[in-house]
Protein backbone atom coordinates (compact mmCIF):
# COMPACT_ATOMS: atom_id res chain seq x y z
CA UNK A 1 0.00 0.00 0.00
CA UNK A 2 1.31 3.41 -1.19
CA UNK A 3 0.88 6.37 1.19
CA UNK A 4 -0.80 9.90 0.07
CA UNK A 5 -0.85 13.04 1.36
CA UNK A 6 -3.85 14.90 1.69
CA UNK A 7 -3.14 18.71 1.28
CA UNK A 8 -5.28 21.78 2.73
CA UNK A 9 -5.95 25.09 1.48
CA UNK A 10 -3.30 27.67 1.49
CA UNK A 11 -5.91 30.05 3.40
CA UNK A 12 -6.01 27.29 6.50
CA UNK A 13 -3.61 27.31 9.29
CA UNK A 14 -1.93 24.08 9.36
CA UNK A 15 -3.61 21.69 11.89
CA UNK A 16 -0.44 20.79 13.52
CA UNK A 17 2.16 23.16 15.38
CA UNK A 18 5.72 21.52 15.01
CA UNK A 19 6.45 23.23 18.92
CA UNK A 20 3.60 22.04 20.69
CA UNK A 21 3.94 18.38 19.26
CA UNK A 22 7.48 18.00 20.54
CA UNK A 23 6.26 19.85 23.75
CA UNK A 24 3.71 16.70 24.38
CA UNK A 25 5.72 13.98 23.36
CA UNK A 26 9.04 15.16 24.91
CA UNK A 27 7.03 15.79 28.08
CA UNK A 28 5.84 12.03 28.24
CA UNK A 29 9.75 11.16 27.47
CA UNK A 30 10.59 12.59 30.11
CA UNK A 31 7.91 11.50 32.66
CA UNK A 32 8.26 7.88 31.80
CA UNK A 33 11.87 7.57 32.88
CA UNK A 34 11.54 9.86 35.77
CA UNK A 35 8.71 7.46 37.36
CA UNK A 36 11.17 4.67 36.09
CA UNK A 37 13.91 5.76 37.88
CA UNK A 38 12.10 7.34 40.70
CA UNK A 39 10.10 4.58 41.49
CA UNK A 40 13.91 2.56 42.31
CA UNK A 41 14.44 5.54 45.19
CA UNK A 42 10.56 4.94 46.20
CA UNK A 43 10.60 1.28 46.80
CA UNK A 44 11.63 0.68 50.01
CA UNK A 45 8.95 2.64 51.28
CA UNK A 46 6.31 1.24 49.44
CA UNK A 47 7.17 -2.38 50.89
CA UNK A 48 7.70 -1.45 54.33
CA UNK A 49 4.18 0.39 54.32
CA UNK A 50 2.31 -2.53 52.61
CA UNK A 51 4.73 -5.35 54.36
CA UNK A 52 5.54 -6.34 50.72
CA UNK A 53 8.19 -9.44 50.03
CA UNK A 54 11.26 -8.90 48.29
CA UNK A 55 10.45 -10.68 44.84
CA UNK A 56 7.05 -8.89 45.29
CA UNK A 57 9.20 -5.53 45.63
CA UNK A 58 10.95 -6.59 42.25
CA UNK A 59 7.90 -6.91 40.72
CA UNK A 60 6.25 -3.51 40.79
CA UNK A 61 9.62 -2.64 38.37
CA UNK A 62 10.28 -6.40 37.07
CA UNK A 63 6.43 -5.86 35.77
CA UNK A 64 6.48 -2.90 34.26
CA UNK A 65 9.38 -3.10 32.12
CA UNK A 66 8.01 -6.61 31.27
CA UNK A 67 4.43 -4.84 30.16
CA UNK A 68 6.33 -2.47 28.18
CA UNK A 69 8.74 -4.93 26.30
CA UNK A 70 5.44 -6.94 25.17
CA UNK A 71 3.39 -4.34 23.73
CA UNK A 72 5.75 -2.70 21.78
CA UNK A 73 5.50 -3.85 18.72
CA UNK A 74 1.75 -4.45 18.69
CA UNK A 75 1.40 -0.94 20.13
CA UNK A 76 3.80 0.57 17.41
CA UNK A 77 2.03 -1.35 14.50
CA UNK A 78 -1.19 -0.27 15.66
CA UNK A 79 -0.47 3.36 15.55
CA UNK A 80 0.08 3.13 11.85
CA UNK A 81 -3.03 1.24 10.99
CA UNK A 82 -5.14 3.07 13.26
CA UNK A 83 -3.52 6.13 13.69
CA UNK A 84 -0.27 7.14 15.81
CA UNK A 85 -1.57 10.30 17.78
CA UNK A 86 -4.81 8.18 18.67
CA UNK A 87 -2.68 5.14 19.96
CA UNK A 88 0.14 7.82 21.58
CA UNK A 89 -3.05 9.99 23.33
CA UNK A 90 -4.67 6.72 25.09
CA UNK A 91 -1.64 5.96 26.50
CA UNK A 92 -1.34 8.98 27.91
CA UNK A 93 -4.28 8.91 29.65
CA UNK A 94 -3.58 5.37 30.77
CA UNK A 95 -0.34 6.14 31.92
CA UNK A 96 -1.57 8.59 33.64
CA UNK A 97 -4.72 7.35 35.42
CA UNK A 98 -2.75 4.22 36.55
CA UNK A 99 -0.39 6.45 38.32
CA UNK A 100 -3.02 8.27 39.84
CA UNK A 101 -4.72 4.82 40.99
CA UNK A 102 -0.87 3.21 42.17
CA UNK A 103 -1.31 6.05 44.67
CA UNK A 104 -4.37 4.94 45.93
CA UNK A 105 -3.59 1.62 46.23
CA UNK A 106 -4.23 -0.63 49.27
CA UNK A 107 -2.31 -3.78 48.70
CA UNK A 108 1.08 -4.91 47.24
CA UNK A 109 -0.59 -6.67 44.68
CA UNK A 110 -2.79 -3.90 43.46
CA UNK A 111 0.40 -1.56 42.94
CA UNK A 112 1.74 -4.57 40.47
CA UNK A 113 -1.60 -5.16 38.55
CA UNK A 114 -1.76 -1.47 38.08
CA UNK A 115 2.20 -1.04 36.62
CA UNK A 116 1.81 -3.71 34.92
CA UNK A 117 -1.15 -2.10 33.38
CA UNK A 118 0.96 1.65 33.38
CA UNK A 119 3.49 -0.18 31.34
CA UNK A 120 1.06 -0.98 28.36
CA UNK A 121 0.30 3.04 28.77
CA UNK A 122 3.95 3.52 28.36
CA UNK A 123 4.80 1.14 25.72
CA UNK A 124 2.15 3.32 23.33
CA UNK A 125 3.74 6.20 24.41
CA UNK A 126 6.99 4.82 23.17
CA UNK A 127 6.32 3.04 20.34
CA UNK A 128 4.24 6.09 18.86
CA UNK A 129 5.98 9.65 20.08
CA UNK A 130 9.36 8.80 17.87
CA UNK A 131 6.96 8.49 15.00
CA UNK A 132 4.87 11.63 15.78
CA UNK A 133 7.58 13.47 16.05
CA UNK A 134 9.64 12.58 12.82
CA UNK A 135 5.95 12.55 10.91
CA UNK A 136 5.99 16.34 11.73
CA UNK A 137 9.10 17.08 11.33
CA UNK A 138 10.77 17.53 7.96
CA UNK A 139 14.02 15.84 7.19
CA UNK A 140 16.09 19.02 7.46
CA UNK A 141 14.45 19.44 11.11
CA UNK A 142 14.83 15.67 12.50
CA UNK A 143 17.89 15.80 14.06
CA UNK A 144 17.36 18.93 15.86
CA UNK A 145 13.67 17.65 17.27
CA UNK A 146 15.37 14.64 18.28
CA UNK A 147 17.90 15.48 19.95
CA UNK A 148 16.04 17.65 22.05
CA UNK A 149 13.17 14.55 22.76
CA UNK A 150 16.20 12.46 23.81
CA UNK A 151 17.15 15.45 25.95
CA UNK A 152 14.20 14.97 27.88
CA UNK A 153 14.82 11.14 28.31
CA UNK A 154 18.22 11.88 30.18
CA UNK A 155 16.50 14.66 32.36
CA UNK A 156 13.78 12.42 33.83
CA UNK A 157 16.63 9.65 34.33
CA UNK A 158 19.03 12.13 36.08
CA UNK A 159 15.63 13.63 37.70
CA UNK A 160 13.98 11.04 38.70
CA UNK A 161 16.22 9.70 42.07
CA UNK A 162 17.25 13.12 43.59
CA UNK A 163 13.32 14.87 43.10
CA UNK A 164 11.85 10.88 43.28
CA UNK A 165 14.06 10.72 46.80
CA UNK A 166 12.96 14.25 47.91
CA UNK A 167 9.41 13.54 47.30
CA UNK A 168 9.44 10.32 48.99
CA UNK A 169 11.10 11.84 52.23
CA UNK A 170 9.11 15.07 52.43
CA UNK A 171 5.29 13.67 51.41
CA UNK A 172 5.64 9.82 51.00
CA UNK A 173 5.48 7.42 47.77
CA UNK A 174 1.99 8.00 46.94
CA UNK A 175 3.03 11.67 45.97
CA UNK A 176 5.37 10.31 43.39
CA UNK A 177 2.60 8.40 41.66
CA UNK A 178 0.43 11.47 41.96
CA UNK A 179 2.53 14.04 40.15
CA UNK A 180 1.34 11.69 36.99
CA UNK A 181 -2.18 13.20 37.14
CA UNK A 182 -1.17 17.07 36.73
CA UNK A 183 2.06 15.68 34.14
CA UNK A 184 0.02 13.82 31.73
CA UNK A 185 -3.13 15.37 32.55
CA UNK A 186 -1.38 18.96 30.82
CA UNK A 187 0.00 16.42 27.54
CA UNK A 188 -3.53 14.78 26.92
CA UNK A 189 -4.74 18.12 26.81
CA UNK A 190 -2.57 19.69 24.64
CA UNK A 191 -3.03 16.93 22.33
CA UNK A 192 -6.90 17.54 22.15
CA UNK A 193 -6.15 21.42 21.78
CA UNK A 194 -3.26 21.23 19.23
CA UNK A 195 -2.84 18.17 17.20
CA UNK A 196 -5.76 18.22 15.21
CA UNK A 197 -4.41 15.95 12.07
CA UNK A 198 -3.93 12.02 12.41
CA UNK A 199 -0.79 10.12 10.87
CA UNK A 200 -1.96 6.72 9.54
CA UNK A 201 0.90 4.70 7.83
CA UNK A 202 -0.30 1.28 6.98
CA UNK A 203 -4.55 2.50 6.84
CA UNK A 204 -6.86 -0.41 6.52
CA UNK A 205 -4.16 -3.24 6.75
CA UNK A 206 -4.39 -6.35 9.47
CA UNK A 207 -2.94 -6.82 12.91
CA UNK A 208 -0.93 -9.59 13.25
CA UNK A 209 -2.46 -11.13 16.48
CA UNK A 210 -0.41 -14.50 16.38
CA UNK A 211 2.55 -12.85 15.67
CA UNK A 212 1.77 -10.30 18.55
CA UNK A 213 0.84 -12.98 21.16
CA UNK A 214 3.90 -14.78 20.15
CA UNK A 215 6.21 -11.91 20.58
CA UNK A 216 4.42 -11.03 24.19
CA UNK A 217 5.41 -14.56 25.35
CA UNK A 218 9.11 -14.67 24.08
CA UNK A 219 9.39 -11.35 25.91
CA UNK A 220 8.08 -12.75 29.10
CA UNK A 221 10.35 -15.33 29.34
CA UNK A 222 13.58 -13.39 28.93
CA UNK A 223 12.60 -10.33 30.94
CA UNK A 224 11.55 -12.62 33.88
CA UNK A 225 14.56 -14.68 33.58
CA UNK A 226 16.94 -11.86 33.11
CA UNK A 227 15.61 -10.30 36.46
CA UNK A 228 15.74 -13.71 38.02
CA UNK A 229 19.34 -14.75 37.08
CA UNK A 230 20.95 -14.63 40.67
CA UNK A 231 17.56 -15.57 42.45
CA UNK A 232 16.16 -18.98 40.79
CA UNK A 233 16.57 -21.65 39.39
CA UNK A 234 15.90 -22.40 36.10
CA UNK A 235 16.30 -18.93 35.04
CA UNK A 236 18.54 -19.65 32.03
CA UNK A 237 16.40 -22.07 30.81
CA UNK A 238 13.75 -19.13 30.90
CA UNK A 239 15.45 -16.71 28.57
CA UNK A 240 16.79 -20.14 25.96
CA UNK A 241 12.91 -20.63 25.78
CA UNK A 242 12.47 -16.97 24.85
CA UNK A 243 15.00 -16.75 22.47
CA UNK A 244 13.44 -19.99 20.62
CA UNK A 245 10.27 -18.44 20.82
CA UNK A 246 11.67 -14.91 19.14
CA UNK A 247 13.18 -16.95 16.62
CA UNK A 248 9.74 -18.71 15.68
CA UNK A 249 8.05 -15.15 15.92
CA UNK A 250 10.35 -14.38 13.26
CA UNK A 251 9.97 -16.87 11.11
CA UNK A 252 6.33 -16.50 11.27
CA UNK A 253 6.89 -12.86 10.69
CA UNK A 254 8.82 -13.73 7.23
CA UNK A 255 5.42 -15.90 5.71
CA UNK A 256 2.45 -13.56 7.07
CA UNK A 257 1.21 -11.40 4.76
CA UNK A 258 0.74 -8.42 7.28
CA UNK A 259 3.20 -8.75 9.60
CA UNK A 260 4.15 -6.87 12.95
CA UNK A 261 7.44 -6.49 11.83
CA UNK A 262 8.39 -6.62 8.62
CA UNK A 263 11.64 -9.69 8.33
CA UNK A 264 11.57 -8.45 4.24
CA UNK A 265 12.46 -4.79 5.70
CA UNK A 266 15.57 -6.10 7.82
CA UNK A 267 16.65 -7.87 5.59
CA UNK A 268 16.48 -5.47 2.56
CA UNK A 269 17.18 -2.79 4.38
CA UNK A 270 21.02 -2.84 5.23
CA UNK A 271 20.40 0.96 6.52
CA UNK A 272 18.01 0.19 8.98
CA UNK A 273 19.08 -3.36 10.27
CA UNK A 274 22.50 -1.89 10.81
CA UNK A 275 21.30 0.98 12.86
CA UNK A 276 19.26 -0.90 14.90
CA UNK A 277 21.93 -3.29 15.87
CA UNK A 278 24.23 -0.66 16.34
CA UNK A 279 21.71 0.72 18.76
CA UNK A 280 21.21 -2.82 20.43
CA UNK A 281 25.06 -2.68 21.41
CA UNK A 282 25.37 0.59 22.24
CA UNK A 283 22.63 -0.05 25.30
CA UNK A 284 24.10 -3.56 25.78
CA UNK A 285 27.50 -1.52 26.27
CA UNK A 286 27.22 1.30 28.61
CA UNK A 287 23.22 0.45 30.79
CA UNK A 288 25.85 -1.93 33.73
CA UNK A 289 28.24 1.39 33.77
CA UNK A 290 25.66 3.12 36.53
CA UNK A 291 25.40 -0.17 38.49
CA UNK A 292 29.59 -0.92 38.87
CA UNK A 293 30.46 2.34 39.84
CA UNK A 294 27.62 3.32 42.04
CA UNK A 295 29.00 0.13 43.93
CA UNK A 296 32.67 1.39 43.51
CA UNK A 297 31.70 4.59 44.76
CA UNK A 298 30.09 3.45 47.95
CA UNK A 299 32.05 0.27 48.51
CA UNK A 300 35.36 0.72 47.79
CA UNK A 301 36.13 4.88 48.02
CA UNK A 302 33.64 4.92 50.98
CA UNK A 303 30.73 7.49 49.68
CA UNK A 304 27.40 8.30 50.57
CA UNK A 305 25.06 7.10 48.38
CA UNK A 306 24.00 11.15 47.91
CA UNK A 307 27.45 11.53 47.03
CA UNK A 308 28.00 8.82 44.91
CA UNK A 309 24.67 10.34 42.82
CA UNK A 310 26.03 13.37 42.58
CA UNK A 311 29.06 12.14 40.99
CA UNK A 312 27.20 9.50 38.68
CA UNK A 313 24.65 12.63 37.53
CA UNK A 314 27.54 13.65 35.30
CA UNK A 315 26.70 11.19 32.90
CA UNK A 316 22.80 11.22 32.40
CA UNK A 317 23.52 15.65 32.30
CA UNK A 318 26.10 15.87 29.54
CA UNK A 319 23.72 13.43 27.60
CA UNK A 320 20.57 15.66 28.27
CA UNK A 321 22.74 19.33 27.28
CA UNK A 322 24.44 17.52 24.47
CA UNK A 323 21.56 15.85 22.71
CA UNK A 324 19.70 18.64 21.09
CA UNK A 325 23.62 20.12 20.09
CA UNK A 326 23.94 16.51 18.42
CA UNK A 327 20.61 16.86 16.96
CA UNK A 328 21.01 19.50 15.19
CA UNK A 329 24.69 18.71 13.76
CA UNK A 330 23.46 15.74 12.67
CA UNK A 331 20.92 17.47 10.45
CA UNK A 332 23.57 19.51 8.81
CA UNK A 333 26.04 16.44 7.77
CA UNK A 334 25.63 12.55 7.76
CA UNK A 335 24.38 11.04 10.89
CA UNK A 336 25.61 8.07 10.58
CA UNK A 337 29.41 9.25 10.99
CA UNK A 338 28.26 11.24 13.95
CA UNK A 339 26.30 8.29 15.34
CA UNK A 340 29.19 6.38 14.82
CA UNK A 341 31.56 8.52 16.07
CA UNK A 342 29.43 8.85 19.09
CA UNK A 343 29.90 4.74 19.59
CA UNK A 344 33.88 5.20 19.54
CA UNK A 345 33.57 7.23 21.90
CA UNK A 346 31.94 5.26 24.20
CA UNK A 347 34.28 2.66 23.50
CA UNK A 348 36.96 5.08 24.13
CA UNK A 349 35.24 6.11 27.37
CA UNK A 350 34.96 2.23 28.74
CA UNK A 351 38.28 1.24 27.75
CA UNK A 352 39.81 3.92 29.94
CA UNK A 353 37.63 2.74 33.07
CA UNK A 354 39.14 -0.25 32.28
CA UNK A 355 42.03 0.59 34.66
CA UNK A 356 39.79 2.34 37.55
CA UNK A 357 40.90 0.73 40.64
CA UNK A 358 41.28 1.72 44.44
CA UNK A 359 43.72 4.49 43.60
CA UNK A 360 41.98 6.49 40.83
CA UNK A 361 41.28 10.24 41.48
CA UNK A 362 37.23 11.34 41.20
CA UNK A 363 38.41 13.62 38.88
CA UNK A 364 39.60 11.07 36.80
CA UNK A 365 35.94 8.83 37.14
CA UNK A 366 34.22 12.33 36.71
CA UNK A 367 36.38 12.36 32.94
CA UNK A 368 35.35 8.92 32.25
CA UNK A 369 31.71 9.61 32.79
CA UNK A 370 31.89 12.84 30.56
CA UNK A 371 33.21 11.19 27.91
CA UNK A 372 30.68 8.41 28.25
CA UNK A 373 27.73 10.75 28.11
CA UNK A 374 29.34 12.75 25.90
CA UNK A 375 29.88 9.59 23.16
CA UNK A 376 26.10 8.74 24.22
CA UNK A 377 24.58 12.03 23.13
CA UNK A 378 27.00 12.05 19.75
CA UNK A 379 25.30 8.20 19.36
CA UNK A 380 21.91 8.22 20.29
CA UNK A 381 19.71 11.00 18.44
CA UNK A 382 22.09 10.79 15.08
CA UNK A 383 21.66 7.44 14.82
CA UNK A 384 17.56 7.43 15.81
CA UNK A 385 17.22 9.68 12.89
CA UNK A 386 19.43 7.70 10.56
CA UNK A 387 16.74 4.57 11.86
CA UNK A 388 13.47 6.54 11.76
CA UNK A 389 14.63 8.46 8.24
CA UNK A 390 15.45 4.92 6.74
CA UNK A 391 12.15 3.06 6.86
CA UNK A 392 9.12 4.25 4.47
CA UNK A 393 5.81 5.53 6.02
CA UNK A 394 4.27 3.14 6.96
CA UNK A 395 6.57 1.52 8.89
CA UNK A 396 7.93 4.63 10.99
CA UNK A 397 5.41 3.26 13.98
CA UNK A 398 7.07 -0.46 13.98
CA UNK A 399 10.45 1.10 13.61
CA UNK A 400 9.66 3.09 16.57
CA UNK A 401 8.64 0.29 18.82
CA UNK A 402 12.09 -1.82 17.82
CA UNK A 403 14.02 0.80 18.52
CA UNK A 404 12.55 0.60 21.97
CA UNK A 405 12.66 -2.58 22.31
CA UNK A 406 16.58 -2.57 21.22
CA UNK A 407 16.89 -0.76 24.31
CA UNK A 408 15.38 -3.31 26.78
CA UNK A 409 17.13 -6.24 24.99
CA UNK A 410 19.97 -3.70 25.53
CA UNK A 411 19.64 -3.67 29.27
CA UNK A 412 18.92 -7.01 29.68
CA UNK A 413 22.47 -8.12 28.17
CA UNK A 414 24.00 -5.46 30.23
CA UNK A 415 22.42 -6.57 32.92
CA UNK A 416 23.20 -10.07 32.17
CA UNK A 417 27.08 -9.77 31.83
CA UNK A 418 26.71 -8.35 35.19
CA UNK A 419 24.69 -11.14 37.31
CA UNK A 420 27.28 -13.54 35.20
CA UNK A 421 30.53 -11.75 36.00
CA UNK A 422 29.14 -11.35 39.95
CA UNK A 423 28.63 -14.95 40.14
CA UNK A 424 32.09 -15.83 38.83
CA UNK A 425 34.65 -13.23 40.85
CA UNK A 426 32.13 -13.23 43.63
CA UNK A 427 30.45 -16.64 44.09
CA UNK A 428 27.62 -14.87 45.84
CA UNK A 429 29.38 -13.09 48.70
CA UNK A 430 28.82 -9.69 49.39
CA UNK A 431 31.01 -6.79 48.41
CA UNK A 432 33.46 -6.49 51.68
CA UNK A 433 36.77 -5.19 52.17
CA UNK A 434 38.23 -9.04 52.17
CA UNK A 435 36.15 -9.44 48.54
CA UNK A 436 36.66 -6.06 47.43
CA UNK A 437 39.64 -6.87 45.15
CA UNK A 438 37.89 -9.66 43.68
CA UNK A 439 34.89 -6.70 43.24
CA UNK A 440 36.96 -4.16 41.55
CA UNK A 441 38.28 -7.45 39.15
CA UNK A 442 34.94 -8.29 38.20
CA UNK A 443 34.23 -4.48 37.33
CA UNK A 444 37.30 -4.12 35.46
CA UNK A 445 36.09 -7.02 33.52
CA UNK A 446 32.76 -6.31 32.72
CA UNK A 447 34.27 -2.82 31.18
CA UNK A 448 36.50 -4.87 29.13
CA UNK A 449 33.42 -6.82 27.57
CA UNK A 450 31.45 -3.45 27.12
CA UNK A 451 34.39 -1.90 25.81
CA UNK A 452 34.69 -4.81 23.10
CA UNK A 453 30.69 -4.60 22.35
CA UNK A 454 31.37 -0.94 21.68
CA UNK A 455 34.08 -1.50 19.09
CA UNK A 456 31.85 -4.56 17.99
CA UNK A 457 29.27 -1.34 17.38
CA UNK A 458 31.53 0.74 15.74
CA UNK A 459 32.55 -1.55 12.96
CA UNK A 460 28.90 -2.26 12.40
CA UNK A 461 28.28 1.42 12.12
CA UNK A 462 30.90 1.81 9.70
CA UNK A 463 29.03 -1.34 7.58
CA UNK A 464 26.46 1.50 6.75
CA UNK A 465 28.76 3.86 5.94
CA UNK A 466 28.25 3.57 2.20
CA UNK A 467 24.55 3.17 1.56
CA UNK A 468 22.58 5.48 0.40
CA UNK A 469 19.25 6.74 2.23
CA UNK A 470 16.24 6.40 -0.06
CA UNK A 471 13.63 9.31 0.19
CA UNK A 472 10.42 8.42 2.51
CA UNK A 473 7.56 10.00 0.74
CA UNK A 474 5.26 12.01 2.05
CA UNK A 475 3.70 11.21 5.55
CA UNK A 476 0.14 10.63 5.17
CA UNK A 477 -2.14 13.30 7.47
CA UNK A 478 -5.98 12.88 7.81
CA UNK A 479 -7.53 15.52 9.59
CA UNK A 480 -9.81 14.47 12.41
Amino acid sequence: MTETSIRHPISEKPPVSPTATLFAVSTASFLMPFMFSGVGIALPSIGREMGATAPQIGLVETGYMMSVSMFLLLMGRLGDVYGRKRIFQWGIALFTLMGAAISQAWSIHVVVVLRFLQGIGGAMIAATGMAIVVSVFPQHQRGKALGINVACVYAGLSCGPFLGGTIVTAWGWRWLFALCLPLGGVVFGLLRWKLKGEWVGAAGEKIDWRGAALFGLSMVLLVVGAARLQKAAGAWQMMAAGVVLMAGFLRLEAGTSFPLLDVRLMRSNRLFTLSSLAALLNYAATFGVTFFMSLFLQYVKGFTPQQAGTLLVIQPVTQALFSPICGRISDRYPAAWIATIGMGSCAAGLAFSVGIGEATSIHAIAVVLLLLGIGFALFSSPNMSVIMGSVPPKYVGVASGLVAIMRTLGMMVSMTIVTVLFSTFLSGQPITAETQGNFIRCMQTGFSIYSLLCVVGVAISFGRLGGKRKPNGDIQEVRG
